[in-house]
């Protein structure tokens, strides 16, 4: 297969991937009527976990790890799907899966702040620029709702949807700095099995077995999408990536996911999408290239091919 055939392949890996996460929030908020986001998750857990081990068995990966990664294996498992999921299904109790979709976007954003914190990387004019204006994006998302005043309960919801961006930098940055020398899909598998294990005693508890006979043919239809298209080839899809392309240019996928949420919100869920909304997306989008140092290469790529 040729290099550009590889990269082509690689890119449409990075995009299904995509398209299932902005698609996941629609998911969750279907379910999320009949389920408490306990006996969601655990679900989602289950199904994923089980997926993911049929898929290793057939792939022939080895699931033994050496003790010295459970530790980090429980972190990564605890903040990267436990925490983050738990954050974002209780929030979307609240608020509708087009914003939830714009205020993930913004994730990047927290990463940066941390990677100068505690990467010690360097403070910018351009990524100043682009953080006050993702900033500016999320204050037009999170605070206008069809002229509207907010609710307590609204502002609760997205503060939780935000929380979980900063969670999910968190995350990234212990994840790329642990370093555990395992597959992808080795490491995406016990950290789902982590999140069934952690989220079992909540349905016990809450006796969230007993509202599994009230979901109809289509809300099962999204908890099987969750559980092996979001919490399982996604990540394996992300994963086969960025075996071929850099990091980097995978990453510019995920600028993507708000407009894969947003056009599933309306068709399946029927949301009304107010243009300050939108306005204020795009907006967090733009802010988070800058911050990324992508905006400047990108039109310089476009100004150079435009040249005779």
């Amino acid at each position: 297969m040729t290099s550009n055939r590889l990269k082509f392949t690689a890119s449409m890996y990075a995009m299904m991937s995509i398209s299932f996460w902005g698609v996941s929030f629609v998911s969750t908020k279907a379910v999320l009527g009949i389920l408490d986001p306990y006996s969601l998750l655990v679900i989602r857990f289950g199904i994923g976990a089980l997926f993911l081990f049929l898929l290793l068995l057939m792939q022939r990966y080895s699931l033994l790890v050496s003790i010295k990664y459970i530790p980090h294996l429980m972190i990564l498992g605890i903040l990267g799907v436990f925490v983050h999921q738990l954050l974002q299904a209780t929030a979307l109790l609240t608020i509708d899966a087009s914003s939830a979709g714009w205020l993930i976007s913004f994730s990047p954003i927290f990463t940066v702040i941390l990677s100068i914190l505690f990467l010690h990387e360097k403070m910018s004019i351009m990524k100043s620029i682009g953080m006050v204006l993702a900033i500016t994006g999320v204050i037009l998302v999170t605070t206008t709702r069809s002229g509207q005043s907010f609710q307590l309960s609204m502002n609760i919801g997205f503060l939780l949807m935000i929380l979980s961006t900063l969670n999910w930098a968190v995350y990234s940055v212990l994840l790329k700095s642990l370093k555990i020398p395992y597959p992808p899909i080795v490491v995406t598998f016990y950290m789902c099995l982590l999140g069934l294990i952690l989220t079992t005693p909540l349905i016990i508890r809450n006796r969230g077995w007993e509202t599994l006979s009230l979901l109809n043919h289509l809300e099962w239809a999204h908890l099987l999408f969750l559980g092996v298209f979001v919490s399982g080839i996604a990540y394996w899809y992300w994963a086969k990536a960025l075996e071929i392309l850099e990091a980097s240019k995978v990453s510019m996928f995920l600028y993507l996911e708000p407009i894969a949420t947003l056009i599933a919100a309306v068709l399946l869920l029927n949301e009304k999408v107010f243009l300050i909304s939108v306005v204020g997306g795009i907006i967090i989008i733009i802010g988070v290239i800058i911050v990324n140092g992508q905006l400047v290469p990108m039109l310089f790529s476009s100004l150079k091919k435009k040249r005779p």
